[in-house]
């Protein structure tokens, strides 16, 4: 009998690493301004108790890493996952380093994260738990040094104890140290769509380019949480007809068109999509090889990789999720004639309108989402444009591109700042 070889899973921080050496290479990126930008500033592990329900006592382990600080404080969300490394948070740290600055934000990159499966937890636990880890990484954290963020399984409620716990140490209500917050609490409208909104006001873009016609168009969606069924109502809203959608559990597809409704409704009472009336039920690697013209992959890490590249039919790839190609993957894509818009472009409409609320905070200002959508549509397109740009000047794909743009800014910061001391 025959075993299959193990392959090794993929680790996020070498991708990371090896996507801002392709960038740092074309860019001629002076050698020491290079080293810098290679390794993170800061990595911070902690290991903190919490009184579990039944009286016991249980030590869970965080992170949060800095990657960079040379434009402005740090800035990236905190996942809480039982899958949750080291290295990945790294890489994370490192993609929000670009993401901002690729999108002209005034940020650094920085993530965080907590070995844990918060659905093993009762509420009282989580409070718990988000209370005492905050408490344990508020040597970096503050509104103009690190802000955290939303990401894997966190929610506008857990920033809500990430803010008051803050506050009760700091004796005053301190709203700017985290975005993502309820409304209630100094939280900015169209937070909550930010990431799909901005991923779309990239596909517009992209379609245009590449003469999709949207009202025509097929969309298939991987990953149907926050980020993934938004954008697939927001295609809907375009014209499009999303064909596939997965979440954890796996996919459903049908050729003719999903009820996004529906199926949204059918998740909240069943906790899957499979089973959706009408559609077939699919693999979550399947919906991503569906017959389609745009794929959205807004699920997890390495999802397109040089297994299956080759296998994927849309013509254009939005990555609402962040890393979800291999930089393999990625020149099986190019070769295949593929437009790719890479996840620190297409999915910075989160921290760009985490921005917005920030600036709200700090200013004690609100602004209505009418005005939220305008100016993140405004950055978004702009963005898009420059790097599209590159992409078309160097006769490179847009990954390359977007990390050139954003590589470029922040060693310019990097080299008018210099060293200290």
């Amino acid at each position: 009998m025959t075993t299959e070889p193990v392959t090794a899973p993929i680790n996020a921080w070498a991708v990371a690493q090896q996507q801002f050496d392709l960038a740092a290479e074309r860019l001629h990126l002076d050698e020491g301004i290079r080293r810098v930008l290679r390794e993170p500033r800061r990595e911070f592990t902690c290991h903190f108790p919490v009184h579990m329900d039944d009286g016991s006592v249980r030590v869970f382990t965080g992170y949060r890493v800095q990657h960079n600080l040379g434009r402005g404080p740090a800035k990236g969300g905190i996942r809480y996952h039982q899958d949750v490394s080291i290295d990945e948070v790294k890489a994370l740290a490192m993609w929000m380093t670009w993401k901002c600055a690729v999108v002209g934000i005034p940020y650094g990159g920085g993530k965080g994260g907590v070995i844990v499966d918060p659905k093993q937890l009762s509420m009282r636990e989580l409070e718990a738990l988000s209370r005492r880890f905050f408490t344990e990484i508020e040597v970096l954290v503050g509104p103009e040094r690190d802000i955290p963020a939303p990401d894997v399984n966190t929610t506008p409620q857990i920033m809500a104890w990430f803010m008051d716990t803050y506050s009760m140490h700091a004796g005053y209500t301190v709203p700017g140290v985290v975005t993502g917050k309820p409304i209630s609490l100094g939280g900015s409208e169209g937070r909550n769509e930010a990431t799909a909104r901005g991923t779309v006001y990239c596909v517009v873009e992209a379609a245009r380019h590449l003469g999709i016609e949207l009202k025509k168009a097929k969309v298939s969606v991987q990953g149907f949480g926050n980020a993934g069924s938004i954008a697939a109502q927001l295609m809907v809203a375009e014209g499009s007809s999303v064909v596939a959608v997965s979440d954890s559990t796996g996919g459903i597809h049908n050729p003719n068109g999903l009820d996004i409704a529906k199926v949204i409704n059918w998740k909240k009472e069943h906790g899957t999509v499979q089973g959706f009336p009408g559609a077939k039920d699919i693999s979550n690697p399947e919906v991503l090889e569906v017959e389609c013209d745009i794929l959205i992959p807004a699920a997890l890490e390495n999802q397109i990789t040089a297994k299956n590249a080759g296998n994927i039919k849309a013509r254009l790839i939005a990555e609402a999720a962040n890393g979800p190609t291999t930089p393999e993957a990625d020149e099986i894509l190019w070769k295949n004639s593929k437009f790719m818009i890479p996840d620190i472009l297409c999915n910075a409409g989160g921290v760009t309108v985490s921005y917005f609320e920030w600036v709200q905070d700090l200013n004690r200002d609100h602004w209505s989402e009418q005005v939220v959508n305008e100016k993140l549509k405004e950055i978004m397109v702009k963005a898009f444009t420059e790097t599209l740009a590159i992409a078309r000047r160097e006769q490179i794909y847009m990954r390359t591109a977007a990390y050139m743009l954003a590589v470029q800014r922040v060693a310019d910061a990097m080299t008018m700042r210099g060293l200290y001391p």
